[in-house]
């Protein structure tokens, strides 16, 4: 329930309050819906907000007018954030620097971040038992700009086919822009340097079996009309939205789990916060089991020094 107290309003999230101010500001222009509208929507898909970000330190994607206004990224929790707030701390090399960042594990958390104008959440691929420890092996799938949603569902397919060949089970969602992305859970044991040798030794499988797919790590050297299978999203401090976020634009469109079956039928448009509440009620948290099928990259490993005994290049590691 909600409580108006000026133009803010307080609302029970699971036994605890959360204030909510300038309720009806405007975020997404498309269709007119506000901040809470915004709220609103992550309490409907409550568990599998909370699943997609639980226990992991989380960037915040912030937007304090609204999506046509400027974004803030930020990374540490403000002070006065209210003390049932977690946090977990991470260490930046490149600056020396700490940050305590966001930790879910209560849907409040959640909430919480709205408030703080927070549109969209990216969590690492860590949790914080050790955030040094990635257990979530990630699948981007980025189209280059001449690129249709028609390569995006063929290289889809092709990757379905590896995976299932390793043995490994993929929870695809759409990325709520132009991609699509396959999520893999993986046991805590290895570091970020060996889960992005095992992404790119994927990917190059995928780039063998698909004339549509390109590994090649400039930008400026890409097909424009490629797919990138971007392994460099398992680099440290490299997120990406996550399931059942909210993306920044006019439209508020939804980064969406999906079923391998519904890759072939998607638009990108059509998971939005204005839709995806009634799926989510039919269907449920489609990556709710996602921690019971953990996957042992130690074919991929096998394959990355397969790659580099040939004379595969082994690209820059991104800074963290």
């Amino acid at each position: 329930m909600a409580s108006k107290a000026g133009d803010a309003v307080e609302i029970d999230v699971d036994g605890l309050d959360v204030r909510l101010s300038s309720p009806d500001r405007v975020y997404f222009p498309a269709r007119g819906e506000t901040k809470r509208d915004l709220l609103e929507y992550y309490l409907a898909v409550g568990p599998g907000i909370v699943n997609a970000l639980r226990e992991r330190p989380c960037m915040l994607h912030r937007f304090p007018t609204g999506v046509d206004g400027d974004k803030v990224h930020q990374k540490r929790v403000p002070a006065g954030a209210p003390p049932w707030l977690e946090t977990v701390r991470v260490f930046f090399p490149r600056y020396k620097r700490t940050a305590d960042e966001l930790c879910v594990t209560h849907l409040a958390h959640v909430a919480w971040a709205v408030q703080m104008s927070t549109v969209e959440f990216h969590p690492w691929n860590s949790r914080r038992d050790d955030v040094e420890l990635p257990d979530e092996w990630r699948i981007d799938l980025d189209p280059m700009p001449e690129a249709d949603w028609g390569t995006v569902r063929r290289v889809a397919g092709v990757v379905q086919e590896v995976l299932e060949e390793l043995g490994a089970v993929g929870y695809p969602k759409t990325s709520g822009g132009s991609g699509l992305h396959v999520y893999v859970r993986i046991p805590p044991v290895h570091g970020f340097t060996d889960v992005r040798r095992a992404a790119l030794a994927f990917a190059r499988e995928v780039e063998r079996r698909s004339s549509d797919v390109t590994t090649t790590w400039w930008r400026k050297d890409r097909d424009p009309s490629a797919l990138f299978v971007d392994y460099n999203q398992n680099a440290r401090d490299h997120t990406l939205a996550a399931a059942y976020s909210v993306r920044g634009n006019r439209e508020a469109t939804v980064s969406t789990p999906v079923t391998w079956a519904e890759v072939a039928d998607v638009e990108p448009g059509d998971f939005t916060i204005a839709t995806v509440p009634a799926r989510f009620a039919e269907l449920g948290d489609l990556h709710a089991d996602i921690d019971e099928h953990p996957f042992d990259l130690a074919p991929l490993l096998e394959w990355a020094d397969r790659d580099e005994a040939a004379g595969a290049e082994v690209p820059p590691e991104p800074e963290a």
